[in-house]
């Protein structure tokens, strides 16, 4: 009982993220400077100094007045800061630089840029979206959000009242995808899925029925297609397709990521490294090309295995996931759709019949050798969960930014292939937020500690001392 409380009553996400800090403050273009009260169950408390980026209590935590709180706990860390990195050392005693846990020494904006930062931990190199900014005494500080620092360090974070956060160090992360669907917190996304691809069901759905346009994560349907045409030995691998002038043409455009050349050749398999991890939009019509003829027949080829899959809220207009205009008098701008449940059946077949896809998709660089590129996974989880397998991002205006993961939990007996779907984020540092949540949530349905996995499947129902905790929960949080 207490170790699912612990993880389903981890307070909503959303929640925890938001620390009103004091005094409230009108909205900014850029940082708003601010502090809030920490604490921890250990009795420590100190206060810390807060940037809201762009909006108010969109809220970053500097980790230094949260290193100095956390030094004599269980939880302490040591930190190495410079300008465009940092190095996070768990378990080691922080050593003060000065300023740590004062007020800011005045209001003005500090006007510093939000980038994904390389983060050392352990020996091991993550990625964060954070703000870095120098001190007075010449040395740095990093800004992050509460939960991405919770998930680093496996606690638990509360609000215990306003103006106020509670970091419990002796509870572990946990997150509740129905606690964060009451604050509110996918109202910022089209639709969001977790399933296991392993025996089909489904955890948490969220407007996972509706259709939206899909972008890139279309090219998982073109890489199915390209493993079924290997399997039925219509290609192989290292045959080589010649690159052809509408190739060449859509790598020449603002749309191109590699610069493919009309005449050249270059193999399957490169093509499906290039449309897999740097979302080449042309590996993906070359692919088309060669398999059907033309783009036209392979769109066709995609309808109809949507059509066998049962992937009724399902339409392909290219390859790619581009937005595509009709030829009409006045042309209509059309896009790949698919709903969340679709994209969830089309990669349980695809992990299910061809497991090898994420031998690709689980690599963070590779090497077009035709090229003489390196090229990169796309995907930003790939970087920060060792489970995490593949699978494809995905970003157009109207899509928004889309991200379809898949990553292995083992339940003590078997590896289960855990799919999360989410369409629609506002940008790309949203995508990987709400994707990191629900992976995490993903990875925690199965305690290895008891043998006991959290039984809310297909049907809906939740365990009653599960659905209690809930309850629970969101009676809490609307109070405060």
């Amino acid at each position: 009982m207490k170790t699912i409380l612990q993880k389903i009553s981890s307070l909503i996400l959303s929640v925890i993220l938001i620390c009103f800090t004091l005094p409230i403050r009108a909205a900014a273009s850029y940082e708003i400077p601010g502090v809030c009260l920490v604490q921890t169950d250990m009795g420590g408390t100190c206060i810390v100094k807060t940037l809201d980026y762009a909006y108010n209590d969109n809220t970053y935590f500097s980790l230094r007045d949260i290193a100095m709180l956390l030094k004599d706990t269980d939880k302490s860390f040591a930190l190495d800061i410079t300008d465009n990195a940092v190095s996070l050392h768990p378990g080691y005693v922080y050593m003060p630089v000065g300023a740590e846990n004062d007020s800011w020494e005045n209001d003005e904006n500090p006007n510093i840029s939000l980038r994904r930062n390389e983060f050392k931990i352990y020996d091991d190199t993550v990625f964060y979206y954070t703000l870095i900014m120098k001190l007075p005494s010449g040395d740095y500080d990093c800004f992050m959000m509460a939960a991405d620092l919770a998930m680093i360090l496996d606690v638990n974070i509360t609000i215990p009242e306003e103006g106020s956060l509670k970091i419990h160090t002796q509870e572990p992360f946990g997150v509740s995808p129905f606690s964060l669907e009451e604050a509110g917190y996918f109202y910022g996304v089209n639709s969001v899925l977790v399933g296991d691809a392993t025996t089909g069901e489904i955890y948490y759905r969220y407007q996972s029925d509706m259709s939206y346009p899909i972008a890139s994560t279309s090219k998982l349907m073109t890489c199915l297609l390209t493993m079924d045409a290997i399997a039925a030995g219509k290609i192989r691998v290292d045959d080589l397709a010649t690159v052809s002038d509408e190739v060449q043409s859509l790598a020449a455009s603002g749309d191109g990521v590699i610069p493919l050349k009309a005449g050249e050749q270059i193999s399957v398999e490169e093509l499906l490294v290039g449309t897999l991890l740097p979302s080449s939009n042309e590996c993906a019509l070359c692919l088309a090309e060669l398999i059907a003829g033309s783009e036209e027949a392979f769109v066709g080829m995609m309808n109809q295995k949507a059509q066998e899959l049962g992937l009724s809220q399902t339409i392909f207009y290219n390859s790619n996931g581009l937005p595509v205009y009709t030829e009409d008098f006045i042309p209509a701008k059309r896009q790949n759709r698919m709903s969340a449940e679709d994209m969830f059946r089309l990669v349980s077949y695809l992990l299910k019949v061809y497991p090898q896809v994420t031998d690709i998709t689980s690599m963070e660089e590779a090497t077009l050798e035709s090229q003489g590129l390196e090229v990169r996974n796309s995907n930003p989880l790939l970087y920060n969960l060792p489970e995490v397998t593949g699978l494809k991002t995905g970003t157009t205006n109207k899509a928004g930014a889309c991200l379809v993961t898949s990553l292995t939990v083992d339940d003590g007996n078997v590896e289960h292939d855990m799919v999360v779907v989410v369409f629609g984020t506002e940008d790309s540092i949203e995508r990987g937020r709400v994707s990191g949540l629900l992976a995490r949530y993903a990875m925690h349905l199965f305690d290895t500690e008891t043998g006991e996995t959290d039984d809310m499947g297909e049907t809906g129902k939740l365990p009653i001392h599960a659905e209690a905790a809930v309850d629970q929960i969101i009676r809490t949080a609307r109070k405060r």
